[in-house]
């Protein structure tokens, strides 16, 4: 039915796409779930309440794609877009040294210039919606660059800084913008290896000690980050420890890193 509220949401198969799609949608939300994973498209639409959402297969750094996926979405929610969750990512770690030219090129288009594509094909519907939301998805590695996290640090830099500085430019057009910056959110994220090493990420987060934050409680910070009115959602214990010490600690957390992080 036209007329819900409509969220898009990118990297919906899995993850916290998928624990978002089912917030908003228990919330009685219509849901756009985008991704290059089809199957996993099904699934979580399997997930919700029947006929509440469409599932779009692309590739975020496809700019043709994103105008034929938002379009199609429209079509469905009545023109509405009331949130993009720009999420879609993927994780590499390791040394800057050991990376491979694919793993950068990879990186860098699919969780920064995906980004960027998403936020400017959802810009004529968002500003064609009273209360709009753009939503992106960075990383606790956007607080402070981390040792063996140098590409994931980069890009989510970058969309940090592009939320901030569209938080700037859309304010006046009534488009809200958000910037979402969790530390160790359980997903399949966690289980891609370390560059140059036979560990996963999810084996280096253990080895340290560091928590994980259950992707029920993700989404629900994500939902209470877009009625507040702070560009930054920090998300799980290390984020916020990370936080406080880059504020705070500068020279002791550049010591710190110095010694090795998570890698």
């Amino acid at each position: 039915m036209a007329g819900e509220k409509a969220i898009f949401i990118t990297g919906g198969a899995s993850g916290i796409g998928q624990a978002v799609a089912k917030l908003f949608a228990a919330r009685g939300w219509r849901v756009g779930l985008a991704d290059v994973n089809a199957a996993g498209l099904e699934a979580t639409q399997a997930m919700l309440p029947a006929g509440m959402a469409t599932t779009h297969v692309m590739d975020v750094r496809d700019r043709d794609q994103w105008r034929d996926a938002l379009t199609a979405f429209a079509t469905a929610s009545g023109g509405r877009l009331d949130v993009l969750f720009n999420n879609a990512g993927i994780a590499v770690g390791g040394q800057l040294a050991g990376a491979t030219d694919d793993e950068i090129d990879r990186i860098v288009g699919i969780n920064l210039v995906g980004v960027i594509n998403g936020a400017r094909a959802a810009y004529p519907f968002l500003k064609a919606t009273p209360g709009s939301a753009l939503v992106n998805t960075a990383s606790a590695a956007a607080i402070y660059g981390s040792s063996g996290l140098a590409l994931y640090a980069a890009v989510k830099f970058g969309v940090r800084g592009l939320s901030e500085a569209l938080d700037a430019e859309w304010a006046a057009e009534g488009i809200k913008v958000r910037v979402v910056m969790p530390s160790f959110i359980d997903t399949p994220l966690l289980d891609s290896n370390v560059s140059g090493t036979n560990r996963t990420a999810r084996d280096s987060v253990r080895a340290a000690g560091l928590e994980f934050t259950p992707l029920e409680q993700a989404a629900e910070e994500i939902w209470n980050g877009i009625q507040r009115d702070k560009v930054h959602v920090v998300i799980g214990k290390t984020a916020r420890r990370l936080a406080f010490a880059a504020r705070w600690m500068p020279g002791a957390l550049r010591k710190q890193m110095r010694r090795g992080a998570i890698a």
